[in-house]
């Protein structure tokens, strides 16, 4: 394993024994490239072609104020998988505010529960008070991989095959980008979303396959609201007003507190991919909020064309603070999917009747799942979502969820181990949604999952890779990192043949430019 090292950046971080600045989360900040990686368990698959990506909330200084966990700068650990063979490499994403961190030596914006006035610069996004880190979600559209905060700050690009920064996407609009944009690889279209503070308070956008917005409507709602995630069908995106968001009493004195809002149902937006505001179809649910969305597809019910929406109901999105934690008590529980109750649900909006049907899919406590991609926007039948450890957010195992007949296969970690998200990789062989839907569901969980974990029983980090139609089984293979990485937040994954696909049609624009 032959290790190359960047230059180091400048850091005011001290040791600290916050729970969400050690142990698992301890920052790393060492930028590395490994030409290969060790594996020290089995085999990488042959037919395994890709690039994993995983964007972490690393902060560099010391923080001004109380630390959140969702305020760390973003960090984007790579490993690219081909013949057998692992590389990695890490590097930060230099957002305008990681540059002028780096030049002052110091931190400059206060973070998610502190007030706006401890800033020593006017901050970003929806709340105004923070810095726009890029730390929350990663995608690629188009060859480009983009980093985005769940607070609309820039959408930052990077190459996601040397991780070199590409500076920020030049459709962005004055709102920002949320985190969660949605592509579909059919057209090369990404849709996405934002929300802020001022009428029409949230704004929804496409892009096309060559990097120019080609679409940006608003969506109004009555007043602020704080969505995390969309997501799209065919013909239709959904965006959603949940009623968890800023008390506004507070809001008024400049203090973002979320609360729910007794008496307010879910609502959900449902707008054609190119659709105006008058075209919106509005469906009302039962009150709660919803992080993560892991399909939408459409379908005709016995009472007409139905909008079929799954993801993950919060029982209790304003959970009880976590007493043993101390100071910590809220941040900890508001971070806690034991504490909000999550749970895999499926809601059915009747393009007919205009009624929104609801069922629960799973008891257990689940979040952060994926699907097959090549099932996006199609009936799907299984979900491999992540389990946490009780008290915190770290992920501790996976469930398979068959939602056709209710089948779950759990893998625990051992102790002391927790993953990543986990993108799941079709094997190459397997049936697309352009076959036969009863093909399409008997190989839909051929596969793997990938994903990175952190051992803090030695302080150590591997890749590892679990078969997605048994996860019972738990990693078939593992490779050493060179670092004990920090957990983190969200994940993708890359073929190399898309890649290859998008450069080409790369070169045939500059072509004809």
């Amino acid at each position: 394993m032959q290790i190359t090292r960047q230059p180091p950046v400048k850091t005011t971080l001290q040791p600290s024994n916050h729970p969400y600045l050690s142990g698992p989360w301890t920052p790393v900040h060492e930028e590395v490239d490994v030409d290969e990686l060790e594996v020290i368990e089995g085999e990488i698959p042959a037919d395994i072609g890709g690039i994993y990506l995983r964007n972490t909330e690393n902060p560099v200084h010391q923080p001004l104020g109380r630390h959140h966990p969702f305020d760390g700068d973003a960090m984007v650990h790579q490993v690219s998988i081909s013949g057998g063979k692992a590389s990695y490499r890490n590097r930060f994403v230099r957002t305008n505010c990681f540059e002028e961190e780096q030049i002052a030596g110091s931190a400059l914006w206060g973070g998610l529960m502190d007030p706006v006035g401890i800033s020593k610069r006017p901050g970003f996004g929806a709340h105004g008070g923070l810095k726009d880190t890029a730390s929350t979600d990663i995608l690629v559209h188009a060859g480009t991989a983009l980093a985005t905060l769940y607070q609309c700050g820039e959408a930052w690009q990077i190459d996601p095959v040397t991780l070199d920064n590409l500076g920020k996407a030049s459709w962005g609009p004055l709102d920002g980008v949320s985190a969660h944009p949605k592509v579909d690889e059919d057209t090369g279209e990404l849709m996405f979303f934002n929300y802020s503070k001022h009428a029409p308070f949230m704004h929804y956008g496409v892009v096309d396959r060559a990097g120019k917005l080609v679409h940006y409507v608003p969506i109004p709602l009555p007043g602020p609201r704080l969505p995390h995630d969309m997501a799209i069908t065919e013909n239709w995106s959904i965006l959603n007003d949940m009623p968890l968001f800023w008390d506004e009493k507070l809001l008024a004195r400049g203090i973002h507190a979320a609360r729910i809002h007794e008496g307010v149902p879910t609502r959900f937006a449902l707008i054609p991919r190119r659709g105006q505001p008058e075209d919106i179809r509005w469906f009302e649910a039962s009150p709660t909020y919803v992080l993560h969305w892991t399909n939408a597809y459409e379908t005709t019910g016995p009472n007409g064309d139905e909008i079929v929406l799954e993801g993950y109901y919060q029982d209790k999105p304003m959970p009880d603070p976590l007493e043993e934690a101390g100071e910590y008590s809220h941040m900890m529980a508001y971070v806690d999917e034991h504490s909000f109750q999550s749970r895999l649900h499926r809601w059915r909006f009747n393009l007919e009747t205009g009624e929104t049907m609801e069922e629960r899919l799973s008891d257990r406590i689940v979040e952060f799942g994926m699907i097959n991609p090549d099932y996006l926007m199609h009936r799907s039948r299984y979900i491999w979502s992540t389990t946490t450890r009780p008290g915190w957010f770290l992920f501790n195992g996976y469930v398979r969820h068959d939602t056709e007949t209710g089948e779950e296969q759990v893998y625990q970690l051992p102790d002391g181990v927790y993953a990543s998200e986990s993108p799941m990789i079709p094997r190459k062989h397997s049936a697309s949604p352009s076959s036969e839907a009863a093909e399409r569901q008997g190989r839909e969980d051929d596969g793997y999952l990938i994903t990175f974990l952190i051992d803090e029983n030695n302080g150590t980090s591997q890749l590892a890779i679990l078969d997605a139609s048994d996860v019972t089984k738990g990693p078939i293979c593992r490779a050493r990192l060179p670092h004990k990485i920090s957990s983190g937040v969200h994940s993708t994954w890359v073929e190399h043949a898309q890649l290859r696909a998008d450069a080409k049609f790369k070169r045939r624009l500059l072509n004809a430019a």
